[in-house]
């Protein structure tokens, strides 16, 4: 973080709405973003505190960055990542280590979408967070990302200059006998209405 810091602060100059969110919350909570660029992550980390940042563990594609050890090591290293399956739901193993990690007090970050976008829209959400939070009686805090998308889309190994917006929105309670699927709805319409919201900030 502390080598990536200053190339996200050059070209996407990030402003974070929404920060007072985090005043009546308490670890462990589920950060559900939406994702459009290798960026996502680090700009996201940047937005919060340093009492929140240092204790947030971010959810990895298993596929993705574990398939190179170096590569593995790093993302490990830099956003203390925890590998997840993208296909045939959660395994166990990946359910207690979460479930582990949450007792400990370390919040998550995920990406509900499982994995970035084409075309800078939001894809339909899977249920895996909302699924973690309803097993752990946790909230789920939708975070809306604008602009990481026009400044490193997918294919594009360097970030382009263009201003960025972390949009932190109201958290979301898992509702008495709500399942995974309800919340996921319900995080999915929270995030295209913050998304609706903070377009004229972002200038996209």
């Amino acid at each position: 973080m502390r080598l990536l810091g200053p190339i996200v602060e050059h070209y996407t100059h990030p402003v974070t709405l929404g920060k007072e969110v985090l005043d009546g919350l308490k670890p462990p909570v589920i950060f559900a973003a939406n994702h459009s660029s290798h960026l996502d992550t680090p700009t996201i980390l940047r937005s919060f505190p340093k009492e929140w940042r240092s204790r947030i563990a971010t959810i990895a594609a298993a596929d993705y960055f574990y398939k190179n050890r170096v590569v593995a090591s790093l993302v490990t290293l830099s956003f203390a990542t925890v590998p997840i399956e993208r296909k045939g739901g959660l395994s166990k193993l990946t359910t207690d280590r979460l479930a582990l990690l949450l007792k400990e007090g370390w919040s998550l970050l995920v990406y509900p979408e499982g994995t970035r976008t084409r075309d800078g829209k939001v894809a339909r959400m899977r249920s895996g967070a909302a699924f973690i939070a309803v097993e752990n009686s946790i909230p789920v805090v939708p975070v809306n990302v604008m602009g990481t998308y026009r400044s490193m889309p997918v294919g594009r190994p360097w970030p382009a200059k263009h201003p960025v917006v972390i949009h932190l929105g109201n958290a979301l309670y898992p509702a008495p006998g709500e399942d995974h699927k309800a919340l996921t709805s319900r995080l999915q319409a929270a995030l295209e209405r913050m998304r609706r919201d903070s377009s004229p900030f972002a200038g996209s």
